[in-house]
């Protein structure tokens, strides 16, 4: 399996961005295994889900930061467990926590999205985390590109888990319109949750004009073991190394 590529700067100002998105279950489990797995991945950027939002929310996401090398950018409480970290490299021009209308009964659910700068390549980021509700989730997908479109930028990543594979609607609707990084250059693993059904439930997906260079589970990835992912949390981590070009 080819390597995937790190992070770089390209002479014609395009960047290659390290993207990951990892459910990580409030911090529920071993938090020593969750910071090495997100280590060895070495990525520019993190999209979280199920950040902790309740009692002293802040500390804890900054204490991930602190043992991941990576910084706090927005998210958590706010958007209700979404949240976005990066790597120094990135710039960070704007970020903005939003809600989701709410079904009673139900968990409400949200956005945490940033606009960042790699040198002269800008990318929107876009974290979030849909219902378990199928008739909710399906209306989210929806919220979900309308979001991704209100960014207002050229180029954009979504990261997500998104409750379903790709064949049910919610998804099958995303990936209608932006790309979803592993069916369009897989990498290392496909299934993303711990517990049967064994599915692809969790993705990364980017607009037209970013190129995948590949994306997956990172299991091929040295300082990845497999022991770490199943002690870390419920969830599979997918990385994504994307080529983001340079603003016009």
């Amino acid at each position: 399996m080819e390597d995937l590529p790190g992070s770089a700067t390209e002479p014609d100002g395009s960047a290659i961005v390290r993207v990951l998105t990892y459910n990580i279950r409030s911090m529920r489990d071993d938090v020593a295994a969750l910071a090495r797995v997100i280590r060895a991945c070495a990525p520019d950027l993190v999209l979280v889900q199920e950040a902790p939002r309740f009692f002293r929310w802040r500390k804890a996401a900054l204490r991930l930061a602190d043992a991941t090398g990576l910084v706090y950018v927005t998210g958590g409480a706010p958007a209700t467990g979404p949240m976005i970290l990066t790597a120094m490299r990135a710039h960070v021009e704007r970020a903005e926590d939003l809600l989701m209308p709410h079904t009673p009964g139900l968990h409400r659910r949200g956005f945490a999205t940033a606009v960042l700068r790699f040198g002269r390549a800008r990318l929107a980021a876009v974290s979030t985390h849909l219902s378990l509700s199928p008739a909710e989730r399906a209306a989210q997908a929806g919220l979900v590109l309308e979001r991704v479109a209100a960014m207002g930028e050229p180029y954009a990543v979504l990261g997500g888990d998104f409750n379903e594979p790709p064949e049910r609607p919610g998804f099958s609707r995303i990936a209608a319109e932006l790309q979803d990084g592993y069916a369009v250059r897989p990498w290392g693993g496909a299934i993303t949750n711990h517990r049967a059904p064994f599915q692809r439930i969790d993705a990364i997906f980017c607009t037209p004009g970013v190129e995948v260079l590949g994306c997956g589970v990172p299991t091929p990835l040295p300082g990845v073991t497999e022991a770490d992912l199943y002690a870390a949390t419920d969830h599979m981590p997918v990385l994504a190394a994307l080529r983001v070009p340079a603003a016009g």
